[in-house]
């Protein structure tokens, strides 16, 4: 069983307001259609969400999502991922996708978790030489998943089995925009409208 986390607990504060809420397109909010790109690839999908995001969590749950209220989301993007592997400690590997980055290709979701249910221990999109989302991580990597902490991520696990990395070669890094101002939105909101 792959399970999908997509962190959506970040507190939005070079945005101005909650970013996951903002409108993308279609009448959906930019943290529905990261979770409807991520869902096709994973047998299970949960949002991690911080207690103050009421809305958020109401609109993620009428998409399919199930949630995860975490207090400590304030910690980190690293403790919330250990959160999120802590809650699903018996998934054979994990999808991480962050909930800012709605472009995500299902298709490159899917080719990560094909990869991981083939044997892989960390699986990751690369284009032009640059590394991408979502990372596929292994059962075996759990406890190292759930000692995360802090605002790097799970950059450290990446580093420590550098060998181990999988590369999934892709041709656009544009799926990987992220969302962390205004700017950021328009981009998303042209290119999402031409998808």
């Amino acid at each position: 069983m792959i399970v999908g986390i997509l962190l959506a607990a970040g507190a939005s504060t070079r945005f101005g307001g909650d970013k996951l809420l903002a409108e993308l397109g279609n009448g959906q909010c930019v943290a529905e259609v990261s979770y409807a790109n991520l869902r096709p690839a994973v047998d299970r999908l949960i949002a991690v969400v911080r207690p103050d995001a009421s809305a958020l969590a109401q609109r993620l749950a009428a998409a399919g999502a199930e949630i995860s209220v975490f207090s400590g989301a304030n910690q980190g993007i690293g403790a919330s991922i250990a959160h999120g592997a802590a809650k699903t400690s018996n998934a054979d590997g994990w999808l991480i996708a962050l909930g800012d980055m709605p472009l995500i290709d299902r298709r490159v979701a899917t080719r990560i978790a094909e990869s991981l249910c083939a044997g892989a221990a960390i699986a990751i999109p690369v284009a032009h030489g640059q590394r991408g989302h979502p990372v596929g991580f292994a059962h075996h990597l759990l406890s190292e998943l759930t000692a995360l902490n802090g605002d790097i991520g799970a950059r450290i696990i990446l580093a420590k089995h550098a060998t181990d990395v999988v590369e999934i070669p892709v041709t656009n890094a544009k799926s990987w925009l992220d969302i962390d101002n205004r700017e950021g939105l328009e981009t998303a909101k042209q290119l999402f409208n031409r998808s």
